[in-house]
């Protein structure tokens, strides 16, 4: 190697490795859209995204459309009082993630929301609910989370 291409290499290589760095921050499930932190809006509410133990996001129809939550709960309304809107909220394809309630730091973890269990627990929007991903002692499905959830008519 000459002294040309020793500097490329020992000048580049290093440049490349920072901008890897400059993509999407966190684990993000596949086809997630990135949530920024304390800029990003509950579609549903409006309130600022924080916590990282509620979040959730829905993506899908024609256009990949994405609706970001700070609470499932919002979400779960948002499922009844948009389905006109969005028909293809229904269909198998769409997805919708939650954060797990242990989440805490950049390393997050998220699940399908239709497949976590739901333990009590004190939420942003006060519907009490947070995703595990197994089950545990009280904890319920999302049938289940929905249903306590939407009955509480916020």
């Amino acid at each position: 190697m000459n002294r040309r291409h020793f500097l490329l290499a020992t000048t580049l290589t290093p440049l490349a490795v920072a901008l890897a760095g400059c993509g999407k921050k966190g684990s993000w499930p596949e086809g997630m859209t990135e949530l920024k932190w304390d800029r990003d809006t509950c579609v549903r509410c409006s309130m600022v995204i924080s916590d990282r133990r509620f979040a959730a996001q829905m993506k899908g129809g024609p256009k990949n459309t994405v609706f970001k939550f700070d609470d499932i709960g919002c979400a779960a309304f948002w499922l009844r009082d948009k389905i006109k809107d969005f028909p293809w909220m229904t269909e198998a394809a769409t997805r919708l993630w939650v954060a797990d309630a242990a989440n805490q730091g950049e390393r997050l973890q998220w699940h399908d929301a239709f497949t976590a269990q739901y333990i009590g627990k004190v939420s942003p929007m006060g519907y009490n609910y947070a995703a595990v991903a197994h089950p545990q002692a009280m904890s319920v499905d999302f049938a289940t989370m929905r249903e306590h959830t939407l009955a509480k008519g916020k």
